[in-house]
């Protein structure tokens, strides 16, 4: 008898452990990925088609009347597109991922630093093709830097577009924006958005496994190539590069990576852009055995990342201080690297959501 009663005794006990460590089981993945979706994801490809569409009205205002009041113009609708687009760069799946000889959208439009020999070789030929390999002489930097310079000089600029071939080509890289962007918000107004929303397993393949997949990849791709890379900060670099922060030529490269890491922000909550609080990754851990102790050192490490991002001058540009005064950018970085743990493997091991993806540094 006391043998029978031990031996439901280890039973009952192996089922209690065994329910405890996949309590995510009572999680409603559909409903967080529905929140998604719904309030972050949607909002965002259609905040950006909107500032697409605007960028080209500016660029067809700027083209046919080529003035200083229409290239103010024209670079304050780049920079409101662009900041569009760090709400949006997350979302590199799906409709947005690698289709064909296709690379994902934040390849396809957001390359930096890009080629300057390219894009002039381009003009001067007058070859306007955006469907080759070249993702480093399209996209939102292509734009930037011809309408930006180092010098913010911006009758030298006005100068550069006497030339009939630098304005089809920047006609060009405009209306390949649009189309790349008014092709993932179809889709995502179509049959995906359901389509993601049922995928609710956690197997590699599924919306979650994607959804957090490229969560952490653009989180890692603040610290790997937003401000490690131009740091000098990468396997094989043996020197700092500034020239190779993103957004050089406008100087807004401190302002973008504030908006980048609002946006990771928003998706670890689950909230949009407006504040409103939904179902997200963090509601997903307070469902998972020693979720609540990540949480708690997930937030705490990130309100470092936010002080000392914070501790970074707004002036001069970042290009510039990396070489004379790289110490704020550097920690910044720093404690990126130490987060990245929180997001990545502490999150990957306790959600059972394998990382399908190598960011090349060994993190």
């Amino acid at each position: 008898m006391k043998k029978i009663i031990l031996f439901a005794f280890v039973i009952l006990s192996f089922a209690c452990k065994k329910k405890n460590t996949e309590p995510n089981e009572r999680f409603d993945r559909a409903k967080m990925l529905e929140n998604y979706a719904q309030n972050l994801i949607k909002p965002a490809f259609q905040d950006l088609q909107t500032q697409v569409n605007a960028l080209k009205t500016a660029t067809d205002n700027f083209v046919q009347n080529t003035t200083l009041q229409n290239l103010q113009n024209l670079q304050t609708a780049w920079e409101r597109a662009y900041t569009s687009w760090q709400y949006a760069n997350a979302y590199n799946f799906g409709p947005a991922g690698e289709q064909g000889l296709r690379k994902g959208l934040i390849e396809e439009i957001g390359t930096f630093p890009v080629s300057e020999t390219k894009i002039e070789n381009a003009i001067a030929n007058g070859n306007a093709n955006f469907e080759d390999f070249n993702r480093d002489a399209r996209g939102f930097l292509a734009v930037e830097y011809l309408i930006f310079n180092l010098n913010d000089d911006n009758n030298a600029i006005l100068a550069n577009f006497a030339s009939a071939n630098r304005k089809n080509f920047l006609v060009g890289v405009v209306n390949n924006l649009k189309t790349r962007v008014d092709e993932v918000v179809a889709a995502w107004s179509g049959s995906y958005y359901n389509e993601f929303i049922s995928n609710a397993g956690t197997d590699v393949g599924s919306s979650t496994s994607k959804f957090y997949n490229e969560f952490v990849k653009s989180f890692e791709s603040i610290k790997n190539f937003k401000v490690g890379l131009p740091l000098g900060r990468r396997p094989g670099q043996t020197q700092a590069e500034p020239t190779r922060v993103e957004a050089y030529y406008s100087g807004k490269t401190r302002q973008m990576i504030g908006e980048h890491l609002k946006a990771i922000e928003n998706i670890w909550y689950g909230k949009d852009r407006n504040g409103n609080d939904g179902i997200g990754f963090k509601e997903y851990l307070q469902n998972v055995e020693g979720g609540e102790t990540l949480i708690a050192s997930t937030e705490n490490q990130w309100n470092v990342v936010k002080n000392t991002y914070n501790a970074v001058p707004q002036t001069p540009r970042i290009s510039a201080q990396i070489l004379s005064n790289p110490a704020p950018f550097d920690n910044f970085h720093t404690e990126l690297q130490r987060h990245t743990r929180f997001f990545k493997s502490d999150m990957s091991s306790l959600l059972g959501i394998a990382i399908t993806y190598s960011s090349g540094d060994g993190d």
